[in-house]
């Protein structure tokens, strides 16, 4: 029973988070009990402000709750959870602007002790999986929204995380661009056994995925994937 549990990714116990305090107080998210396994497929949706980009940084260990716990069984501590087990893309430009493209694809590698030859071939070959290899030596400045986010979702794939979370990942992108980046996030979570969560208000995105946890107001609903539980 312990090494079944301790498979868990994710375990989140009536979470709550609020901001603020008194009359000014917002509460994003209420008594949110959830569970991400390996292999999950999870799709968060709901409309904007109702707590689930809020959710996806308390789950990365961006954020942390003003009431309930949050552990991290399979994967440590929330200081060894980035760079690596955990990945995460923003909803929005992420890049740091000194860096090339290669180089921010790279730069998780490098931070985790990857040698840098290693880490650059590795960041080439995410960047050519989203047809950004010719992208490589430009800026930042130098891309538009779309292009950003892609390299966003490259150096969080380059990482091969054990759990990858996005949010609203192809609020930037056209339709066609859009689906081929949701085509890749599954494929690369498939090969690598990771956990994918992604949040996001566009049915397309949540019909490639297993479940749906819709959620509103802070609360998630009942989800029904194997392995995959939330309860508000």
């Amino acid at each position: 029973m312990t090494d079944f549990i301790a498979s868990v990714l994710v375990h989140c116990d009536r979470l709550a988070r609020t901001y603020g305090s008194g009359p000014n107080a917002v509460v994003a998210l209420h008594d949110v009990t959830c569970e991400i396994w390996p292999r999950d497929r999870i799709a968060i949706m709901g409309p904007s402000g109702s707590g689930k980009s809020t959710l996806l940084h308390v789950m990365a260990g961006l954020d942390t709750p003003t009431s309930g716990t949050i552990t991290w069984p399979a994967l440590g501590d929330r200081s060894s959870l980035r760079p690596g087990p955990v990945a995460v893309v923003f909803q929005g430009p992420s890049l740091l602007p000194p860096l090339d493209v290669l180089e921010n694809v790279a730069l998780p590698l490098v931070l985790a002790g990857v040698e840098q030859g290693e880490a650059r071939e590795r960041a080439s070959a995410a960047l050519v999986r989203l047809d950004l290899g010719d992208l490589d030596a430009k800026l930042p400045e130098e891309l538009s929204g779309g292009q950003m986010q892609r390299v966003a979702i490259a150096r969080a794939l380059v990482q091969r995380p054990r759990l990858l979370l996005a949010d609203e990942p192809t609020g930037q992108l056209d339709q066609h661009t859009a689906g081929h980046v949701v085509e890749v996030l599954v494929e690369v979570a498939a090969e690598t056994g990771a956990a994918l969560v992604v949040s996001t208000h566009d049915p397309a995105v949540a019909d490639r995925l297993d479940t749906r946890w819709p959620v509103a107001d802070g609360a998630l609903t009942r989800g029904g994937a194997r392995g995959a539980t939330c309860s508000a």
